[in-house]
Order: structure tokens, then sequence, then C-alpha cells
């Protein structure tokens, strides 16, 4: 009978058995010197204790000779204190109190000694129930009950643990608490959204126009406020939906305890409980397996071979594994951090975080502006203070105009928003996202990395083709097999697909059998009057018969797998002899193909990402498997043992390949790099501890739910219904995110750009400004704030592969040099003409406005009829403000005889974003082929 481990054995360390004792220490002292003594005593106390291994009376002595360590601890105690504090000759209410916080402290201190803690139990922290929380008024040190008596393996078998021993196992922190994802909070979300760097500085330019009495400038402040409620709410609706699927996700296993099967999460498991282990389940924790009945363990998370083992009694099971057949109870013997998954969890402790071009490029851009924005602002006054003639009012109000227009503050709440709510619409497609910037990163995608399993196939058999090699019918064939399925008790995935297809008949007695195991790779019954037979893998049966042998790899290099039936001459079980095997047929099996796996990687195909197939099976039969799914080149497969290990050398082969067969673990990882390595952006899909590695490395990490949780806790996404094929319709949403992002980005930086440039122009030439706020906020609300919502409602996946900045200054730049250029041309007209203010501004406005519709419909470009409508409605409400409230907007009527000066300048202003937009175009061109050259 195996021995029951130790209850007081530290599962982290290894440490042998301790005994904890009760005892109270007086302590007030608040001087270090007195921390370290006690710290000293506290020591030699640990010391003692390791010591205490031996017989009961040994036990005693030792006791004894620990009680009186702990009155020289409080004669010390006493003596250091002195006459500082007179409380110190009985335990006060402060003391103890001062005293557990010092005691926590040391917990939690990187250098503690582990074993301080179960001499120690200061009730306060995560192992500590509620219930259990030190009171203010405490008068005496809490401090655990003595170590329940060990309890037989047999005996804990049959009613698992008391309550009072996991209540025990839980103080001691021997608790499988696992690493859970932090999301924001209410406050968070709340604070996120107002109290930002853009606010702030908007709310101090509204003040300062507050102060000019201009109040109708400071409507710019209601956008403010409007954009802040939109990105709270949306966020909260969000939260609320992610909240509810990680509850409906949450892993719940069933344990033994108090001799009833209860329930329990996967965090409340604890060290020695028996858990129930059935088909389908994944194992959560490190254990042995007990009970065994026909129990196969597919271990490919932790292996990457998809071959089942299997298990008997004692067997290790390990977590990240699950049962694929069987049943048996696990006695726990590791959780936490001291499980292998655990193990693996810490190496991708600092995975990469999910890739984000269009983030990085816009904090470049706010980090630019905000450095230039207060310089540039006091610089600006001051020209404006000149221009104005001393008109402080005048001045404030059009250096704010300048200021806010170099904010590209829209932009910040566009893309947070969009992700806030793209990370909702997936949630809906059954796809949990971890990290928001993991939307760019899936809709950027060339290279798909996945395995064959639950991807291309369902993860089930089905028998397609019988092949006698004798004179044998089918109808004997089947007679014969469904007697052997009837002759034994096995629960596995190819046991099924024989069931399914031969299915179990009992007529005949069964004289002698021999189970199945993983070793001998077959198994056999013998049958009173009908004969002795086998079935199982020809190369264990037949290993000299090389012309069936040839047959059955013609089948298996097409991607199935076959199985032998053979006749012996007779078994026998005592002997673990098989006979000698006669071939009476062949059992063709194969991998059934997921119906819409074709449909699937044809998208993958159309969108020019390549998929990749990595997996720890032959690579010669998944390269068959994958080319029935309609993978693209899934011919071109490779044994990965012969991949070079050198990262240049593999960043070249690896681009040779499609499949990879007998990957290895770590090989995994080494292949997403080599592919970030030749300049592609690389998605992996895995479900194993297997695929860690190379999950938190990719540029965006998938998992299964159902996979393990080392490989959900590494992911940027997770596919709630571990369904591969959703993949289509999440990347689907994916690039309709980015692609709204990419379009209407072009808008607000293309204000950003003009703004910058003319107000280092307007500090130089000491004009007015060419707009008010109020007259900006219009060509904003028309040019940047309706097309831009009104785009972002259109489904379109058209993400430009030459990357986010470079697409986006294409469009801006052209439209910032045209808006300079337009403006330069009416301060030249204003000098020559001495207008009017009003006369000056309907000018600047007109032009202005012409050029941000420019843009709009360069964005909208090809029109479509959605598109169209866009368009007008901007047109449309940018001509009423004018014609209908030229006083509000501080401009003079356009029904003048000057206006028709519009036409030619308007034209003018249409053949220059035209001249810039080639030159633009040629420069790019240029510029990407000398990139291109010094690469």
């Amino acid at each position: 009978m195996p021995k029951f481990p130790d209850l007081h054995k530290n599962s982290k360390s290894g440490d042998a058995p301790e005994k904890t004792h009760k005892f109270k220490v007086p302590f007030s002292a608040d001087s270090s010197d007195n921390k370290k003594s006690s710290a000293k005593n506290i020591n030699n106390i640990k010391s003692n204790t390791d010591d205490l291994k031996g017989t009961t009376d040994h036990l005693k002595d030792t006791t004894d000779h620990l009680k009186g360590t702990t009155d020289n601890l409080k004669d010390t105690t006493d003596n250091l204190n002195g006459n500082a504090d007179n409380k110190t000759g009985s335990t006060d209410k402060k003391a103890v109190h001062k005293y557990s916080k010092i005691g926590s402290k040391k917990k939690k201190s990187k250098n503690a000694s582990p074993k301080i803690s179960r001499f120690f139990f200061w009730k306060k922290g995560k192992a500590a129930d509620a219930s259990h929380k030190p009171a203010e008024d405490t008068a005496a040190l809490a401090l655990p009950a003595a170590p329940l008596p060990v309890r037989p393996l047999d005996e804990v078998l049959k009613t698992g643990l008391t309550s009072a021993e996991v209540n025990q196992r839980v103080a001691m922190g021997q608790v499988n608490v696992t690493i859970k994802k932090g999301q924001k909070t209410t406050k968070q979300i709340v604070l996120s959204h107002t109290v930002t760097y853009f606010n702030i500085l908007n709310i101090l330019l509204g003040i300062l126009i507050f102060m000019t009495g201009q109040y109708k400038n400071m409507l710019f402040l209601g956008v403010i406020v409007c954009n802040s409620i939109i990105g709270i709410v949306q966020e909260l609706k969000v939260k609320s939906l992610i909240d509810k699927l990680t509850v409906i996700t949450a892993a719940k296993v069933e344990a033994l305890r108090d001799g009833v099967k209860k329930t329990i999460s996967v965090d409340g498991i604890v060290t020695d409980d028996i858990i129930d282990v059935a088909v389908g389940d994944q194992i959560v924790t490190d254990g042995k397996a007990y009970g065994c009945t026909g129990l196969e363990v597919n271990e490919s998370m932790l292996t990457g071979e998809s071959k089942p083992v299997r298990k008997k009694d004692g067997d290790a099971l390990l977590s990240g594994s699950f049962i694929t057949a069987g049943t048996a109870v696990m006695h726990v013997e590791k959780v936490g951090n001291d499980c292998y998954a655990s193990q693996l969890v810490s190496k991708a402790s600092s995975k990469k975080r999910a890739t984000s071009e269009m983030q990085t490029t816009i904090g470049r851009i706010i980090k630019v502006v905000s450095v230039a924005i207060l310089p540039i602002g006091l610089l600006l006054y001051r020209s404006q203070h000149i221009a104005s003639a001393g008109d402080q009012a005048s001045a404030v109000v059009r250096t704010v105009t300048g200021v806010i227009g170099m904010i590209p503050e829209g932009l910040v709440l566009l893309t947070s928003v969009s992700f806030i709510i793209g990370v909702g619409r997936l949630a809906y497609k059954q796809a949990l996202v971890q990290e928001m910037e993991a939307i760019e990163a899936l809709a950027r995608v060339n290279v798909l990395c996945t395995d064959k399993t639950g991807t291309i196939t369902t993860g089930q058999l089905e028998v397609t083709d019988i092949i006698p090699f004798g004179n044998e019918t089918p109808e004997e064939i089947k007679e014969i097999v469904g007697h052997l399925n009837a002759a034994f008790k096995d629960t596995n995935v190819t046991q099924d697909a024989l069931d399914k297809y031969f299915g179990k008949l009992s007529g005949w007695t069964v004289r002698d059998s021999i189970p199945f195991s993983s070793a001998r790779k077959y198994k056999a019954a013998g049958f009173t009057g009908h004969g002795d037979y086998v079935i199982g893998a020809p190369e264990f049966l037949i290993p000299g018969n090389t012309q069936v042998l040839n047959l059955i790899d013609n089948y298996s290099e097409k991607g199935y797998r076959v199985l032998l039936l053979g006749k012996s001459t007779g078994i026998s079980s005592a002997k673990d002899d098989k006979g000698t095997i006669t071939p009476f047929a062949a059992i063709v099996i194969s991998d059934i193909i997921k119906e819409d796996a074709k449909d699937v990687f044809q998208y993958f195909a159309d969108a020019d990402v390549a998929v990749k197939v990595i997996s720890g099976d032959n690579p010669v039969t998944v390269s068959a498997v994958a080319v029935k799914a309609g993978v693209q080149n899934a011919e071109k497969y490779v044994d990965a043992t012969t991949l070079p290990e050198n990262p240049i050398a593999l960043a070249q082969e690896i681009e040779k390949y499609t499949v990879f067969g007998r990957v290895k673990p770590e090989q995994k990882q080494a292949f997403v790099k080599a592919w970030q390595a030749n300049r592609k952006t690389v998605a992996m899909v895995g479900d194993g501890v297997n695929d860690v590695l190379a999950i938190k490395d990719a540029d965006c990490g998938i998992a299964m739910a159902a996979g393990s949780e080392a490989a959900k806790q590494a992911a940027h996404i997770v596919l709630l219904n571990s369904d591969f094929s959703s993949m289509k319709d999440i990347v689907k949403e994916g690039k309709t995110i980015i692609a709204n992002i990419e379009r209407v980005s072009s808008l607000y930086l293309t204000k950003t750009i003009y703004s910058t440039i003319l107000c280092l122009i307007f500090i130089l030439i000491k004009t007015k400004y060419p707009w008010t706020t109020l007259q900006l906020g219009l060509i904003n609300v028309c040019g940047i704030g309706m097309p831009s919502f009104l785009l972002t409602l259109e489904q379109q996946e058209n993400v430009t592969a030459e990357g986010f900045l470079k697409h986006v200054l294409k469009v801006c730049m052209p439209a910032a040099f045209t808006m300079v250029a337009a403006m330069m041309i009416v301060q030249i007209l204003n000098a020559l003409f001495g207008w009017t203010t009003p006369i000056y501004s309907t000018f600047n406005l007109m032009l202005g406005g012409l050029v941000a519709l420019l843009v709009v419909a360069q964005v909208c470009w090809p029109l479509n009829p959605y598109r169209r409508f866009v368009l007008i409605i901007c047109i449309v409400t940018f001509m009423v403000g004018i014609i209908l409230l030229p006083r509000f907007y501080d401009l003079q009527p356009i029904w003048m005889w000057w206006s028709l000066l519009l036409i030619p300048l308007g034209l003018l202003t249409m053949m220059m974003i035209y001249w810039f937009s080639r030159l633009t175009n040629k420069f790019m061109v240029w510029f990407l082929k000398k990139t291109k050259e010094r690469r």
C-alpha cells in the first residue's frame, strides 16, 4: 500500500515534514534592532522545528525545548523594550496587532522563509477565509490548531478529504490558485476616458476662452464631453458582456470530500484531493491515477504527440493532458505553481503583447504633439497678440484654435472606441479578446499556424474501407470484428470508429483475451469453436511480411490509419503470447475532416494568409489530410527533426514548406520567430501546454477555451467555442474594424499636420490665424466627425498591405499641403485687397472646408451608394452652416460680388490637391524602392 503523503510537506520546496505548535509571543517594540532580534529568534525556532521528526516522546521533549526558546524570546523582547513600553509584561492588543502586521510583511518578503508561515498563521491574505480575519481587539495571536493525523491513502481514496483537512491545506497555501487576467474596474474605465492629457488640455483652453467672454467659441468642449460619454458607455457594455462570458467558461471538477462528491472550482482544489476523471476531462493539476478502468490520456498538449497513453494505477497524470478513454480517480499531489503547466506559464510570463502598428504610430504622433504643443502655443499667442493689435480676446481665441487643431483627440477616441466595440463584436462571435491590440494584429496576419487535430479534423475517426487478404467475405470480417468489439470494454476514438462500423456481437464465448496496451499495440481474443483473432498495428503483428506492409504504407501515405485483422495459431494471456499471425484483412480508418474546412481555408487563401500546419504526427499523414481539407501547398511537407537549429538557416528553410510533422514543442516557438524574422505577421492557434511558448511570442496568440489553462493565459484571444472554423468570421471582423480605422484616420491626421504647419507659419508672419474655434469646429464636424462616424458603420475588409503610416500619409500629406497653400493664397489676397475680418474669415472657411470635403471624397473613393450618401450629407451640412448661419460663424454673407472669386480659387485648390497627390505617390514609390534596396 503506497504511503499517504505527509500533510506538512512543502509542495514547492520538497522540505522535510514539519510540526506546528501553538504559542504566544508578546511584542511591542518599534525599533529596528528589536525587529532584527525577533527575526533572529524566529529563525532559531525554525531551526529547532526542523528537528521535530522523531517519535512521539522525542516530539514531546523537542516541544518543551521549543517552549523554552519561546520564553527566551519573550525575555529578550522585554529587556529590549525596557522603560519604552510598560505594557510588555502582558500581550496588549496594540502590540499583537502590530506584530501581526510585521509577520504579514515578512511573509510577503522575497527572503522570508516559507517555513515560518506554517508556524504563524496570521489569517490574513488570500489563503485565509474571510470569516477568520483578525479583529482589531484581538487579545492573543491567532495560531493554527494542532496538525491533523495522517490518514492512509486507501482511506482517503474512499472518503476524500474532510472539511477540516481542506481548511488546513487552504491555510497552508496548498491550494490551486491560478493566474487570472485582470480586467478594468468601472472606476478605471471612467477615469481612462475622462482624466486624459488631451481632455485636461481642452478644459484649460476652454477656461481661457471663457475668460475672454467669447462663449460660443467654447462649443468644442461639448465634443469632448460627448466623446468621453460614448467611450465610457461602450466600454462598460463590453465589460458586462466579457464578465458574463468569463463566468460561463469557469472550469469545474468533481471532488470527493467528506465521503460525498462535490462540484468545486479549479481554484478550490487542494493537495491530496480526490478528483474524478473521465473521457473528455482535462487534467488541471498534477497527481497519480487510481482505480483505472481502461484509462487513456492524450498528452499532446505536453509532448505534441497525439497518440493516447495507457495509464495504470499509480501512474502520473500531468496538468495539461486530457482523458480520451476510461475512467479513474486522481490523487492530487501538486497544485498551483508547482504543476508542470504552471511552470510553463511562468516561462511565458513575459509574453509579447499583441502587435499594433496603428497604436504605435498614433502613440508616436501624440508624443511629438504633446512636446511641441506648449512652446508652439506660447509663440502663437505672441504673434496673434501682435496681429490683433492688442485685442486680447481675439488673440486668445485664435491661439486656442491653432492649438486645438494640433490635437488629434478624435483619433485617440476613434481607435480606442473602435477597439472596444470590436471586443464586443468578437465576443458575440465567441471570441474572448484579452488584449485589444490583438484585433489589429489579427487583421494584419499573413501567416496562420495551426494544428491538424481540432482544426482540420474533428478529432473523431471513421472506418472507410476493408481490404481482405484471403477468401474471407466482408460479412465474415464484420462478424469477427464485431465479436472482438464485444470482448473488450475499451473506450477511445479508434474503438468508437470500430463500434460504429462493425457493431458489437455477443454470440461467441470468449476463452481467453489479451487487452490492448500502448506497449503491445494490439488486442486479441480466443473464441471457443471459432478460433483466435488479433487486431492492431500491422508493424507489430506481422513485422516480416513486407508485401502486406508495403500495401498498408500506400494507404498511410494518403493520410489513412490502418489496422490489421489477423488469425492466430493460439493466444495465451498468461504468457502474453499472440501466436503466429495470418493476415485476414486491413481495416482502413481516416480522420473526419470538418465539413467547413475547405471553405475556411479558401477564405484564408483569398485573403493572402498562408496557413501552416504544425503537428507532432507523421508529416506524410498530416500532409495528406491537409491536402484533402484544401490547405494550399499542403503537399510541401517536412519532418521537423531534419530542419536546422540555427535561427538564420531556419528562417531561410522554413519558407519552403507548408506542413511540418514530428514537431517538438520547443520548435514551435522557433518557427514563429523564424517567420517574424522574415517580416511576417504571425498568428498561432493552439490548445496545449506545448503551444504556450509559441502562442506568447506570436503577434497574435489564439487559444481554444477547451484547451489548457496555460495556453489560455498566454493567448491574446480565446475561442470560446473551441472551433477553428470561427476564425473566418473573427478575422473578417478584425479586418473590418481596422480597415475602417485606417480609412478615417486620414481625416484626423490631416488636421493635425496642416494645423501644426499653419501654427509655425503664422508665428513667423504674425498675421491673424485663419479661423476661430467655432469656424474650425464646422470644418471638423463636416470633414471629420460626421464622415468618420458614418464610415465606421460600413462593413468592408480592405486592410492595406503597405502599413498604417504609409497608407495614411498618402492621403494626409497632399491634403495638408493643399490646405496650407490655400491659406497662404488667402493671406496674399487679404494683403492686396485689405479685406475686413468677416470677408477674410469667409474665404478661409470656404477654402478650408473645400479641402476637408475633398479629403472625405478621397477616403470614400471608389464611391458606392452608401459612400455617396455620406459625401452628400457632409457637403449639404457645410453649405447650410455657411449660407444660413453666417453671423453665428462671424462670416460675411456670400451673396456678394466678391464671392465670384471663390470659384477660381476652388478650382485651383482641387488642382493643387491632385498635383500634391501625384508628387506624394511618386515620392512614396521612390522611398519604398530605396528602402527595399537597403534591405
